[in-house]
């Protein structure tokens, strides 16, 4: 049984797609889409097939029927959702699968072109699939979104192929104890997710990992129960990235990003998902790559209105808490999953979102920002936060199963570049504690001598306008429509900062971004955000701010204490839990949602979405979805 590389799958997938963009870009580069709600529902599903057709037109265009093979599995999905030359299809299928790939990044593409493949590939060109699923070792991988699309793909294949016996199948299992292994896990995944929170909260690539598969088996899943459960938490993901969007824009905080969406916040697939279902944002280049396969089965799935009214028709500010979770731990921590509790305020100009800080995930997790809107996001990196660039070998080992003397070399060669780096600005710290109130956020830090890169990292856009450093201490800037304030607590430099070209070759060039630098272990960061029309004018929001009351010391432990610009007195102190208006603040009565739109108890498995009279009840108690008018 052949062995390949689960990496290498991966980085095949990636060039296809950077191949991909080489393509013409119907509307990458075209005009923003208006902010305007579409009122009828049968012109917001007609929008929205359109956005399809144009993805799968975009991909499949290109590659005429008489080339000599497909080479990409997104070409041949995308020209089976169009049923279109299948007789190439077919040739090309029997090729692929005479190499096939490991992992869930091959899984998926392949159960995708099986099931589209059903009356148009030719007889030989199924049996390669089904031979290509029993002659590879397909490796599982070791994260939350890897076990999703894995168990998917699996649980699809068995149910494709049932009653096969265990000599069959990569695994050494009969069809009928693949589909068991994998029901059980996708039911134990969903429970999960629905009674403490997801753990790969809010990402900004890797909504796509649980969106895709979930659909796969909403279309495809014989099973009722197993059809029903998939679509509801296609809603409950989608209705989770409406409430977190800022004109279609997901902001922070993330338990995973990467180096560009990170700044760059449009940047990323989760934009793809906003403009195909919500049509308020542009989409990203190649459709996000894995985009692709959404679309190929995206007409089998309608958005509720609610959850589009969600994204898309807001004349409130509303702030939302969440109860999310860490990834598993698997050594060096006595729980095996942290609980996060997640804040975010939405205004029409800007949004700022937190969790509580520590370690929700060692590489790509992103605590807090303030971020503001803008009228075209594209090259835009409008945010703004802080943070401790801390490079650790025993955070490494708490998440991470693989050799540790490896575990640091290795990420960096895995697309995550920056880990090692001491001008990072990706990550989160067992070292920094924040607290968030409406828009003010206070970041506290104290880092223990001898730690790696023991300084913080702020980041201060090339984007921003009329940036001043102000003698009282605040650095003073705006964004767009916001007025933003940023006050660092210990001495700090300024000094110009790279971007990454390429993460997969750790390429940088130049930018207008700079990196605030404080080189103190006891340290913090206050950043506070309000609306240009809120104030006369520049100097009045100074001033405004210069006299808010404010008192900290670094010594012997970060404290803050601060009269907010919304009139919250807020004292937090490293180590101890934050107080406001004299009252700390109860974690302990913190429910899995709430807010205007989304709202969940804890352990409950039923979230109610809502969106003035508009209301869907998801119910994976009793399996049912419950839409009123109130």
């Amino acid at each position: 049984m052949k062995t390949p590389s689960f990496s290498l799958a991966v980085l095949s997938a990636l060039v296809g797609f950077s191949a991909a963009s080489l393509f013409a870009q119907p509307s990458f580069k075209g005009p923003v889409p208006s902010l305007k709600p579409v009122e009828r529902a049968d012109h917001r599903r007609t929008a929205y097939f359109d956005r399809i057709d144009e993805v799968l037109t975009w991909r499949a265009g290109p590659v005429k029927a008489d080339a000599p093979l497909i080479t990409d599995m997104a070409v041949i999905a995308s020209k089976l959702a169009r049923r279109e030359d299948s007789e190439l299809c077919s040739r090309s299928v029997i090729a692929l699968m005479k190499e096939p790939g490991s992992g869930p990044f091959w899984m998926f593409p392949t159960t995708c072109i099986a099931y589209l493949g059903q009356g148009q590939l030719t007889p030989e060109a199924q049996v390669a699939i089904r031979k290509a699923w029993g002659s590879t070792l397909q490796l599982r991988g070791d994260t939350e979104n890897h076990w999703a699309m894995y168990y998917s793909s699996l649980y699809l294949m068995a149910q494709l192929y049932p009653d096969e016996a265990p000599g069959t199948w990569y695994s050494g299992k009969s069809s009928t104890a693949n589909l068991v292994e994998a029901r059980d896990y996708l039911i134990h995944w969903m429970d999960l997710a629905t009674t403490i929170g997801q753990g790969e909260f809010n990402p900004t690539h890797y909504i796509g990992e649980y969106a895709i598969p979930m659909l796969y088996l909403a279309t495809w899943a014989k099973d009722p129960a197993m059809r029903v459960r998939s679509h509801m938490m296609l809603d409950w993901l989608l209705a989770d990235h409406a409430a977190n969007t800022l004109r279609g824009v997901l902001r922070g905080a993330n338990a995973r990003t990467d180096d560009s969406s990170l700044i760059e916040r449009w940047n990323a697939l989760a934009s793809f998902f906003s403009w195909v279902m919500f049509g308020n944002t542009p989409t990203t280049a190649a459709y996000g790559g894995w985009g692709i396969y959404f679309a190929a089965v995206a007409k089998n799935y309608e958005l509720p209105e609610v959850i589009y009214r969600i994204a898309t028709d807001r004349d409130t500010d509303y702030i939302q808490r969440d109860l999310k979770r860490t990834r598993r731990r698997w050594r060096n921590s006595d729980v095996s999953m942290a609980p996060i509790y997640k804040t975010s305020y939405m205004r029409a100009d800007y949004a700022v979102g937190s969790y509580q800080g520590g370690i929700s995930d060692p590489i790509q997790a992103h605590v807090w920002d303030v971020t503001w809107a803008v009228a075209d996001p594209r090259g835009v990196h409008n945010t703004m936060f802080s943070m401790h660039p801390i490079s650790s070998g025993y955070d490494m080992q708490m998440y991470f199963t693989e050799l540790p003397d490896q575990m640091i070399k290795g990420v960096a060669k895995e697309g995550k570049p920056s880990y090692d780096t001491p001008d990072k600005l990706l990550g989160s710290s067992r070292f920094e504690q924040v607290f968030q109130d409406l828009d003010t956020v206070i970041a506290l830090y104290a880092i223990p001598p001898g730690t790696r890169f023991p300084h913080i990292n702020g980041f201060i856009s090339g984007d921003l306008v009329g940036l001043t450093q102000d003698a009282s201490g605040w650095i003073f800037a705006r964004g767009g429509d916001t007025f933003l304030a940023y006050r660092p607590l210990a001495p700090y430099t300024l000094e110009p900062l790279t971007k990454y070209k390429s993460m997969w070759t750790g390429e940088r060039v130049a930018s207008t971004d700079q990196r605030l630098v404080s080189p103190h272990l006891n340290n913090g960061t206050i950043v506070q955000a309000a609306s240009v029309s809120e104030f006369k004018d520049y100097a009045a929001f100074q001033a405004a701010i210069r006299a808010l009351p404010l008192t900290f010391k670094l010594e012997p432990t970060p404290t803050v204490t601060f009269k907010t610009l919304r009139g919250k007195t807020v004292t937090t102190t490293y180590g101890a839990t934050p107080v406001v208006d004299g009252k700390k603040i109860d974690y302990a009565a913190w429910k899995l949602f709430q807010g205007p739109y989304l709202n969940a108890e804890k352990g409950s498995r039923k979230l109610t979405i809502s969106h003035g009279a508009l209301e869907r009840v998801l119910d994976f108690n009793t399996l049912t979805i419950t839409d009123r008018v109130k």
